[in-house]
């Protein structure tokens, strides 16, 4: 039986992927255009401290993660 798609968003914007994992590099190429070098890419953890997320960084896809980009001149996890 094929695995399902899963839903992920990036920037409020929503991916179905096949994979079971990608990196950050890889999440950054999602939307139809990259998030830019100077941009961080950013998991937002509900109840939690949001957690930035490296190119290089393997991330285990689960539906319903949230992904942001901000400026890379910005503190991510403050408010």
């Amino acid at each position: 039986m094929p695995k399902s798609d899963t839903v992920i968003h990036i920037d409020k914007k929503q991916y179905k992927v096949e994979e079971e994992a990608l990196s950050g590099a890889q999440l950054r190429a999602l939307p139809a255009t990259d998030i830019a070098s100077n941009y961080e890419l950013v998991l937002q953890v509900p109840g939690g401290d949001d957690r930035q997320i490296a190119d290089d960084e393997l991330v285990p896809l689960k539906n319903g993660m949230h992904f942001f980009s901000v400026p890379k001149n910005l503190d991510a996890g403050r408010q």
